[in-house]
């Protein structure tokens, strides 16, 4: 697929579709409300049909390997600096990722860029010193004075944006903090009617991804210590081994690896009430999900389920340090009889976030246009 060359129509820069994630489908859904082309470094077969992209569409082809999100960030910005050139003939470019902005022509020229910024890149800043931590061996030098210049130049590309729109007030903070910019925010969509109340049959859900960040071990701890709960962990990730391990004495805790779409949705609609217990999420489309579906959420009070999860309401939000004891408490507060009187406010929560919303306030800050 190629771009249309149409420099009339808006232009959409993505770093890339690896999954069929909700960033991935925030970004086809900007640029179906505001008539885009799409601008992106590569496509897995894991992500979205062609069918899902618009016709003015270009892919980079670049390749996939690099796994550290330092060396591929840096990777990809330096192949989409090389269009800039290109960019420019359209009047209205929005960027979206961590590299695309490099796209970004200069500021004070003919059109408009526009940032929609889901998080600065923590490897660049707050979590900086984590990830310098894994640059060792006879190239680390190297690969840290790489990360500075980069960290340069992803601040430069920031400096051409016009507007930023942040995907929370949490990352709207992290903007302020450490790149010293205002933003608005828009929160991204939620197709809240494809999730439904399904019932409740007896088990609570994990679709967190399995990683370290994602503190998926404490919930299958705190389930280890319930046997007469039956917790369902429906994701995969680099974990999936070691949980099953752990696990093991545990009969009333499920494994199913990722699964279909359709069968997620059901599982979710099924439960009793989801948990979802990550560091600092910058914004956490799960527990959306889940509410949209009249569930309630164990969440944590820290990033954005703060903003998502109303404490007593929609759910629990524990504390940050919490332990796999308070999930144990939280679950024992939460039975199948609290969640199902909790489902109409989990509903009303959810719309606050759908697809409507993010479309009216994205026309807003891309074209001006009335919410």
């Amino acid at each position: 697929m190629e771009l249309s060359g149409n420099a009339g129509r808006p232009l959409v820069v993505h770093d890339y579709f690896a999954i069929r994630g909700g960033g991935e489908r925030l970004v086809l859904t900007l640029a179906d409300a505001v008539g885009a082309d799409l601008l992106f470094g590569y496509r897995s077969p894991d992500s979205y049909d062609d069918a899902m992209f618009p016709a003015g569409t270009r892919d980079l082809n670049l390749p996939m390997a690099l796994r550290r999100p330092g060396l591929r960030a840096a990777a990809l910005a330096a192949r989409f600096a090389m269009e800039r050139r290109r960019v420019a003939r359209h009047d209205l470019r929005v960027f979206s990722g961590v590299a695309a902005p490099f796209a970004a022509p200069d500021a004070g020229g003919p059109g408009r860029n526009i940032f929609y910024c889901h998080t600065p890149p923590r490897f660049l800043y707050d979590q900086r010193a984590h990830f310098a931590s894994m640059l060792g061996g006879p190239a680390g030098a190297l690969k840290k004075a790489g990360l500075a210049q980069f960290r340069r130049g992803y601040e430069a590309a920031v400096g051409r944006m016009e507007a930023i729109v942040a995907n929370s007030e949490t990352v709207q903070a992290r903007i302020r903090s450490f790149l010293g910019r205002d933003s608005t925010v828009v929160y991204p969509p939620c197709d809240t009617k494809s999730f439904v109340w399904g019932g409740q049959q007896d088990y609570y859900l994990s679709t967190a991804r399995l990683a370290g960040l994602k503190r998926v071990d404490r919930i299958v701890d705190a389930f280890r210590m319930m046997p007469d709960r039956q917790l369902v962990v429906a994701s995969g990730g680099d974990e999936l081994a070691a949980l099953r391990r752990r696990a093991e004495d545990a009969p009333n805790i499920t494994f199913l690896g990722w699964v279909e779409e359709d069968r997620l949705r059901r599982l979710i609609g099924e439960a009793i009430a989801t948990i979802y217990v990550p560091v600092e999420e910058d914004f956490g489309m799960s527990p959306v999900e889940s509410m949209a579906a009249g569930k309630p959420v164990i969440g944590v009070a820290e990033g954005g389920l703060r903003e998502t999860i109303v404490d007593g309401e929609t759910g629990i939000l524990l504390p940050p340090d919490f332990q796999p004891a308070d999930i144990a408490d939280a679950v024992g507060r939460l039975p199948a009889s609290r969640a199902a009187a909790m489902r109409a406010a989990c509903e009303a929560r959810a719309e606050l976030f759908s697809e409507e919303r993010f479309v009216a306030g994205m026309r807003a800050v891309v074209l001006g246009a009335d919410a």
